[in-house]
């Protein structure tokens, strides 16, 4: 799919988190807790601090286990920190219920977000119920239908979930969320449970919304194919910690991050772009959350540290026991990694 402009400029930060911290507790911490010893949780949010801007839509990539999840439902209120706070418009969280009618999530799994025993129209009225929305709720639930692109509306009303494809089970999730009017949606992996031929409808649908409603969005993918398609600015997670951030473009052309630059060698939009700079194989899984490497947490699998070029660099001291935090590299386009520091 071809990279589709923003049409939508953004203006002021809406949602911000500052310095979050979120940690579970693992079978071995509790042992640990059991046997008189200092707890290891795993530090599945580890001091991530950002701010995404109205009317924006940003996509927050890296593999799984990575806390891209975690941040996301911490951000709504469904995990709470350690540490750190949300801020929506400028402001910290008083009143979660209010909050929640403001900013929605849209699941990974359109077919267990549903109730099988609801029809389409309970389901999106749900909401509405739990808020006490007054008005006609009927007409709320039918233009909610509608702008989600299931038209017309009224067809699905009395219709199961079993009884519509996956790619409008998903529409109906989004209708649940747009019913609320709300500001912000989070979509945690929209299109990965999709088929490849609705996926693109889906990612249409959403640039839509924004365009057509100035929803702010915040997509948590994997697939850094789909950030070069629909995102405006990207945010790229590695065990626990933000390693990159900037201009979707500046981003996905210009990777500084090695991390980075292995995620997107696989994305086939972006071959041409990453050829021209390098292309790292990514080996081995992510490290163990509750024993964080020192230094640098990527150094472990990282293809610069592997091949030699950080010793030859002058920076292998400064990658295996320096932690870096993000280093500016202009254009609003920031990267933890001592390459960036020279």
């Amino acid at each position: 799919m071809s990279k589709v402009a923003p049409t939508v400029e953004s203006t002021g930060s809406i949602l911000e988190v500052e310095d979050l911290r979120v940690t579970y507790s693992g079978r071995s911490s509790l042992l640990s807790g059991l046997f008189g010893r200092q707890a290891a949780g795993a530090r599945a949010v580890d001091g991530v601090s950002l701010d995404i801007r109205r009317g924006e839509i940003m996509a927050l990539a890296g593999e799984s286990g990575c806390g891209k999840t975690t941040l996301a439902r911490t951000m709504m209120g469904l995990q709470k920190p350690i540490g750190g706070r949300v801020l929506f418009d400028g402001e910290a969280i008083r009143d979660m219920r209010s909050y929640r009618r403001r900013v929605q999530m849209i699941f990974q799994d359109p077919t267990g977000a549903l109730n099988p025993r609801q029809t389409i129209y309970e389901s999106v009225a749900e909401g509405l119920r739990i808020h006490k929305v007054h008005g006609s709720e009927e007409e709320r639930v039918a233009k909610a239908l509608s702008q989600a692109g299931l038209r017309p509306p009224e067809r699905f009303f009395l219709l199961y979930p079993h009884e519509v494809s996956g790619g409008q089970r998903q529409r109906v999730v989004i209708a649940g969320a747009l019913v609320l009017e709300p500001d912000v949606i989070i979509a945690d992996e929209p299109v990965s449970m999709l088929d490849a031929s609705v996926r693109g409808e889906i990612l249409r649908l959403l640039l839509k919304l924004r365009d057509e409603l100035g929803l702010t969005i915040l997509i948590v993918t994997h697939d850094l194919g789909l950030a070069w398609t629909v995102a405006d600015r990207v945010t790229v997670m590695y065990l626990g910690r933000i390693v990159e951030d900037g201009p979707a473009e500046e981003v996905l052309t210009s990777p500084q991050h090695p991390y980075t630059k292995a995620l997107l060698a696989v994305v086939e939009e972006s071959r041409g772009a990453v050829s021209r700079i390098e292309r790292p194989v990514l080996s081995g899984e992510p490290p163990d959350p509750t024993r964080i490497p020192q230094g640098c947490r990527f150094h472990p699998r990282c293809p610069v540290v592997a091949s030699g070029g950080a010793e030859r660099a002058g920076i292998l001291a400064r990658c295996t026991g320096e932690d870096p935090s993000l280093i500016d590299v202009g254009g609003n386009h920031v990267t933890a990694c001592w390459l960036s520091d020279r």
